[in-house]
């Protein structure tokens, strides 16, 4: 998994005196952080089977599905290598976030349904999704976007009045809410991530008053155990 989550639990774990902790990286970000304990692997498995090939080739004794709420092929994958070496499957997924009172979310249920269900009045929308669905926003050419990821988002299906700026979390409200005046924004488009890290946008966007285009988590195959913190 390449959350925060998982860099710390890696280095929880080997702390705790477990002597073979790794954590597998999908190489989707050029240089992402790494723990400071623990070894890394970095690629991919060529799918399930090519995971279930590994775990038992290195004698995986549990296997952590620790990656973001939304990876959900590799979530996918995770379920079917376990469930064909008959390893154990442990879940490490933050609880999502809940709107308060005062907040305004429209629901949606997928990248294409939250660019149709974008306020008529919004032309100024904070696109914090990551890069990889950013293509769903194309044909709004009537929207002005500022996209925020760590890499850049394919040139080629970006929606053609926006800006991209290169930022890593966490981002705290008092952050989020300069950004936000600075750009003008009227919308929020993101996934409901939990945790603290990317809150800050959640907050500001309650304290500017801004509707939030809230995409729902996929639906997430049966794991042995869950937690919700490391």
């Amino acid at each position: 998994g390449g959350t925060g989550d998982a860099r710390l639990l890696v280095e929880q774990l080997t702390q705790a005196g477990h002597r073979d902790v790794r954590l597998s990286l999908a190489g989707a970000t050029r240089a992402p952080t790494l723990p400071d304990r623990g070894s890394v692997r970095i690629g991919g498995f060529g799918g399930a089977q090519g995971l279930a090939d590994y775990l038992i080739g290195e004698q995986i004794a549990l296997l952590i599905d620790a990656t973001h709420p939304y990876a959900a092929q590799i979530t996918a994958h995770a379920h079917a290598a376990a469930q064909h070496t008959k390893l154990p499957l442990l879940r490490l997924n933050r609880p999502p976030w809940a709107p308060h009172t005062d907040d305004h979310w429209i629901s949606a249920t997928d990248h294409l349904q939250a660019a149709s269900l974008m306020p008529s009045h919004a032309r100024r929308i904070f696109l914090s999704i990551g890069r990889k669905e950013v293509a769903a926003y194309a044909n709004c050419a009537d929207r002005w976007f500022l996209i925020r990821s760590i890499e850049p988002p394919d040139p080629d299906t970006t929606p053609a009045r926006h800006r991209w700026i290169s930022a890593r979390g966490p981002f705290d409200m008092a952050a989020e809410t300069m950004l936000m005046r600075a750009q003008q924004i009227d919308c929020l488009v993101t996934k409901n991530s939990g945790g603290k890290a990317t809150y800050g946008k959640i907050a500001a966007a309650r304290t500017l008053g801004l509707p939030v285009v809230m995409i729902a988590r996929p639906a997430e195959p049966q794991a042995d155990a869950h937690a919700e913190t490391v």
